[in-house]
């Protein structure tokens, strides 16, 4: 009896340290953390998924973050990607669910991305979530942090104008893609 004790003692213990280990391995200490460039590879996701202007964040206890810019902005990645100018959500090991303030163009139309995860072990693949939709996009382009651009909405007449341009010759591409596909 006395080993059996001791047998399940040692079972307990183990299960407790695996326990307490497993969770420092996947919740790295908001304290230690000084930028989101940080954090997003602590949580196993690359840097890159933000833009360069990140002006401040907050994470809380339980994963919930908040990203402010200075300004809406858009980067160019496979599809073009609008950022407000606060991104909220939950952040996770391996993903970000929750997810407000980022949206994707695809066919003439702006989409709210509801989610971000990677494969767990890690692979060359991302996959964002849009509505009921998941996309699996090549995750190199996502490791650097890249620069965003004004998004057209401020500026001079001159800027606005530019923008709008370019918006036309974008939206002229994807009409293209599109009788194609």
């Amino acid at each position: 009896m006395a080993l059996y004790r001791f047998f399940i003692s040692i079972v307990f213990f183990s299960l407790t340290l695996f326990t307490t280990t497993t969770h420092s391995l996947y919740e790295p200490d908001p304290d230690s953390i000084s930028t989101v460039y940080e954090l997003l590879p602590k949580y196993g996701l690359p840097s890159g998924l933000l833009p360069d202007s990140v002006t401040d964040f907050t994470l809380s206890d339980d994963g919930r973050f908040v990203v402010h810019l200075p300004s809406s902005c858009e980067i160019e990645f496979d599809y073009l990607v609008h950022y407000d100018k606060t991104i909220s959500g939950r952040i996770g090991y391996g993903s970000i669910t929750e997810l407000k303030g980022i949206q994707v163009k695809k066919f003439f139309i702006w989409l709210d991305v509801d989610e971000i995860k990677v494969d767990l072990p890690p692979s060359d693949s991302i996959y964002f979530k849009v509505g009921f939709i998941n996309k699996k996009l090549d995750i190199d382009q996502f490791k650097t942090v890249h620069s965003c651009h004004d998004n057209g909405v401020s500026g001079s007449c001159g800027d606005s104008w530019k923008s709008f341009l370019e918006k036309g010759q974008g939206m002229m591409d994807e009409a293209e893609m599109l009788i194609t596909e």
